[in-house]
């Protein structure tokens, strides 16, 4: 079956996230340092998204991996999820992939170094939890939430890998969306800080994602989400 990505920012002034369901966190819910104009989404924002129509592109042929059963090309979502997602940076066009195959201290390490989706290296589900307000993000080529490495030290502190078996506060985070922009933000509930994309880096880090930033300063903390349909 030919899959398709639907963008999630195309589509969020003409679908029911302009009009969140009752008991969704409210979109002036904006904590201090984050910047004006990022307004916070809510479990529900994602889940009513599915089966919108907007921007769509073809993912090339399977390479790398094969997707895991069930991960890729459902347009149907569980009620506490969305359906799966990919997470493309602003800052080099690039999809977020799960490096599943890197050596540890880094396995699992999430780098936007991939032109297409391809399977399960790019697709992650974004679960949201009603007590806290967060989503966690599970990468889908291993089925880990994703975590922010707040120890580590030098270039990889805060660096985001899918690596925890459970969420909890090191997996935890919140997603703003900029209406002006029409894209999204990713700030960690650990350190407080957004999510930027590493593109000056070099070497197996070059284009890691790491919750380093105070402020989302242009296209370093930007991304667009979208959903993976067949």
């Amino acid at each position: 079956m030919t899959s398709a990505l639907l963008s999630l920012s195309a589509l969020l002034t003409a679908s029911a996230l302009a009009a969140p369901s009752a008991g969704a966190t409210p979109h002036n819910d904006r904590p201090a340092g984050v910047p004006a104009g990022w307004e916070r989404v809510a479990g529900a924002d994602l889940t009513q998204i599915t089966g919108a129509s907007g921007r769509q592109q073809s993912p090339s042929a399977p390479g790398r991996q094969q997707p895991l059963s069930g991960s890729v090309g459902s347009a149907s979502a569980p009620a506490d999820e969305s359906g799966p997602l990919a997470l493309k940076s602003m800052r080099n066009g690039r999809f977020t992939a799960t490096e599943v195959n890197y050596a540890a201290p880094n396995t699992g390490a999430l780098r936007a170094r991939s032109t297409a989706v391809t399977g399960a290296w790019e697709s992650f589900a974004f679960e949201w939890d009603e007590a806290d307000q967060t989503f966690a993000i599970k990468s889908l080529a291993n089925n880990r939430y994703v975590a922010v490495e707040k120890n580590f030290t030098g270039q990889a502190q805060n660096t985001l890998r899918a690596r925890s078996t459970t969420a909890g506060g090191w997996e935890r985070f919140e997603i703003y969306h900029n209406e002006d922009l029409n894209l999204y933000a990713l700030r960690s509930t650990l350190n407080n800080l957004f999510v930027a994309m590493e593109n000056s880096y070099t070497g197996s880090l070059q284009y890691t994602l790491r919750a380093r930033s105070a402020d989302v300063t242009g296209s370093w903390e930007q991304f667009d989400l979208y959903n993976i349909v067949g």
